[in-house]
Formats: structure tokens, C-alpha cells, sequence
């Protein structure tokens, strides 16, 4: 009973609202918003910041939407239940709107995506693929946080039972009992990772070694997520015999990455600036 007291009993709608078949959900809205327009101002204030050509953001926006829905589709497929999408149902590997995306699959179809565009208009408007990274990650963080609030209106990926008294009962999962809110743990930790990111360009820019911001967010969100993995209950039935899940499997690559990234940066020593950066925001 004082369990029951003192959680949280979390019962809303994961729509917003609903025009006969149609309905907007709050997962929806929340990560276009993190692309745009919070992400979107984010990398375009580092731009101008660095006097490098502000028509790239377009390009950059549809690259990113495009890799982060189409990885984290694949991503949920390849990882999670292959055998249902490839042997069973194909026709449904590119129903997005049916559930089923994977934030480690959305990751790498980012990085695939960065990886065109760089070869693409990387010369063009100078820069390379570690410039970039450096400086997307920043906005990846706060988008990541919109997105697991979104899995919070979902009432999905949620942890253990806890009697911690901000334990959340989700309703319309069924549940009776107050799980760990995990949706939370994570958009706090990629809040404070994104801020501590943010406040490191905005006040060390000059001193700041190219890869040594993307190199630090693979170790930091990466490691959070595998910690948070711990207390997360599993996602398909395969994991339920698993001594690490599959979320923390597939963070270990990238905290290795990181690791490496970090260690070459400092190493190296290259600028991470612009070779356009002065120091002042460029006025246009």
C-alpha cells in the first residue's frame, strides 16, 4: 500500500488528439522537435558562430531525418526481431508507423548519413565528417532527450519494479505495480550530457581539439545508456536469459569508438575550430 502511496499512477494518452482515424502523438511531436526546431537553431548558431555557410543546414536536416528514421527502423529489425520482419512478415519492415525504432539503429544511420553529406558538401563548404561530429552531437543530445519523454507518453521501454517513491505505475501497459521511470533517467542524462557539451564548445572553442567532443559523447551517452540497461526491463524475450541486453551490447562498440576517437584527438592535437573561426559570431 505505501508503494501504491507514494509512486506515480501514469495513465495518459499517447495521442494528443484524434480527427476520425487520424491521431498526433505526443512521441510524434516530440521528435520533430528535437530535429527541428530545437536542433535545427542549435547547429545553426554553431555556423554562423564558425562564419561557415549557413545553406548547408538544409541538406544537413534532410540527411539527418532521413538516417535517424531509416537506421533506427532497420536498426529495431536487424537487432530485435529479425525473424518476424525477414521470415515471417517483410512487408512490414518499412511500417514505421506501426512501432519499432532503435535509438543505437537511428545512431548509426546518422553517422552513414554524416558520412555522405560530408563527402558530398564537405569541400564545398569546409569542413569534414570530425568537424561535424563534433559539433552535432550537442543538438543529438537534446533530441535524444525529447524522444525518450516521448517514450514516456508511449508508456514503453520502462524499467524494474522499485518502491523508490518516483516510481511510475504505467496504467495502459498494463502494469499494477511502480517500475523505474527510465524514459526519465535517460532524458535527464542526455540533458546534462548536452549542456556539458554545449558549455565546453561555447567557453573552450579555441583550445578544443577536433574529436574530442564526439569522442567524449560516445563514452558519456553510451555509458549512461549502458548503465541505465541494468534496471530496464527487457525489450524482446531473447534478452530474458541475457547477462548484458542487447542495448548494452550495442553500446559497447561505441563507447570503444569513443575511447579511440578521444585518445586520437588528444593525441593529434588538430583545432577543432573553423579555420573561419575568429573568435566573434559572424553578423548576417
Amino acid at each position: 500500500m505505501m508503494n501504491l502511496l507514494m509512486s506515480v499512477t501514469w495513465d495518459v494518452d499517447p495521442a494528443i488528439f484524434h480527427i476520425g482515424s487520424f491521431s498526433l502523438r505526443w512521441y510524434s511531436l516530440l521528435f520533430v522537435a528535437g530535429l527541428f526546431p530545437v536542433g535545427y537553431l542549435i547547429m545553426k548558431s554553431f555556423l554562423r558562430r564558425e562564419n561557415v555557410n549557413e545553406a548547408l543546414m538544409d541538406p544537413m536536416l534532410y540527411a539527418l531525418l532521413i538516417g535517424t528514421i531509416v537506421g533506427a527502423r532497420l536498426g529495431h529489425v536487424c537487432f530485435y526481431d529479425p525473424h518476424y520482419y525477414f521470415a515471417e512478415h517483410p512487408e512490414e519492415i518499412l511500417m514505421v508507423w506501426r512501432g519499432g525504432l532503435a535509438s543505437h539503429g537511428g545512431a548509426i544511420g546518422v553517422l552513414i548519413a554524416m558520412i555522405w553529406l560530408s563527402g558530398k558538401y564537405g569541400r564545398k563548404f569546409g569542413f569534414d565528417f570530425m568537424w561535424l561530429m563534433d559539433r552535432l552531437v550537442i543538438p543529438v543530445c537534446f533530441a535524444g532527450m525529447f524522444i525518450r519523454l516521448g517514450n514516456l507518453f508511449n508508456s514503453e521501454i520502462y524499467g524494474d519494479a522499485t518502491e523508490l517513491p518516483w516510481g511510475f505505475i504505467f496504467v495502459r501497459a498494463g502494469e499494477t505495480v511502480a517500475k523505474h521511470p527510465t524514459q526519465l533517467y535517460e532524458a535527464s542524462s542526455y540533458l546534462l550530457i548536452g549542456l556539458f557539451l554545449l558549455l565546453l564548445y561555447k567557453k573552450c572553442l579555441p583550445s578544443l581539439k577536433k574529436g574530442t567532443l564526439f569522442g567524449v559523447f560516445l563514452i558519456l551517452l553510451f555509458g549512461a545508456r549502458f548503465i541505465i540497461e541494468f534496471i530496464k526491463e527487457p525489450q524482446v524475450a531473447f534478452e530474458q536469459n541475457m547477462s548484458l541486453d542487447m542495448g548494452q551490447w550495442l553500446s559497447i562498440p561505441f563507447i570503444t569508438a569513443g575511447i579511440i576517437i578521444l585518445a586520437i584527438s588528444l593525441i593529434k592535437k588538430v583545432p577543432s575550430a573553423s579555420r573561419n573561426f575568429s573568435g566573434t559570431s559572424a553578423r548576417k
